[in-house]
């Protein structure tokens, strides 16, 4: 029976923003359909209407074409908008992460069941997705000391982004409702806010 692999060609071309937008968009209608393990290179290509080899040429197998599409489709927004204060931003934060849990935050718990047994797939949402977010979060948090909001930059400041992320994919499990808006700012009075000014 074939297996999902194949070898990176010695060359790529290079798709325009718009078809690289479609593909994303169906991996992302069949990963809400299907989930992530019942996804295969042979569905995504039929709903994508191109070929699997040219799947395969720009993202050498399902785990990374799915990081990548969640990535470029549904990203976190951790960097949150330049506002002028930290409050500001964090609240921009909050807007887009709310934003998130409504659309999709089944989809973000559901992958994250899969990346714990599945290495491959861990070390790319790491790689692609996580480590990019993280890096946002603390630039948002360096234009606060850059504005003299802070004087330095928080201990907490590694802990912080993932209690606004682990907010949305807890609270339907937890509470059997999305995050909203006001849910996560409040998380953010209560807690962001205080562990960023006083650690």
């Amino acid at each position: 029976m074939p297996t999902e692999q194949a070898t990176t060609p010695e060359r790529r071309s290079r798709l325009t923003p718009e078809r690289e937008r479609e593909l994303y968009d169906a991996v992302i209608a069949l990963l809400r359909e299907v989930g992530y393990e019942a996804l295969t290179m042979d569905a995504i290509a039929a709903r994508a209407r191109t070929s699997k080899a040219t799947l395969y040429r720009q993202w050498q197998g399902k785990p990374r074409l799915v990081i990548h599409a969640l990535a470029h489709l549904r990203p976190v927004h951790l960097g949150g908008d330049d506002t002028g204060s930290l409050d500001g931003d964090l609240r921009s934060v909050a807007r887009h992460l709310a934003a998130l849990a409504q659309d999709d935050a089944g989809l973000h718990a559901s992958m994250s069941h899969v990346v714990m047994t599945n290495h491959e797939l861990g070390e790319m949402l790491r790689e692609v997705l996580i480590r990019p977010e993280r890096e946002a979060f603390d630039a948002l948090v360096q234009r606060a000391v850059d504005r003299g909001e802070l004087a330095r930059m928080p201990a907490a400041t590694d802990y912080c982004g993932g209690i606004l992320v682990q907010a949305v994919l807890n609270r339907p499990l937890c509470d059997g409702v999305p995050a909203t808006e006001s849910y996560l700012n409040d998380i953010i009075d209560t807690v962001v806010l205080h562990a960023l000014r006083h650690s």
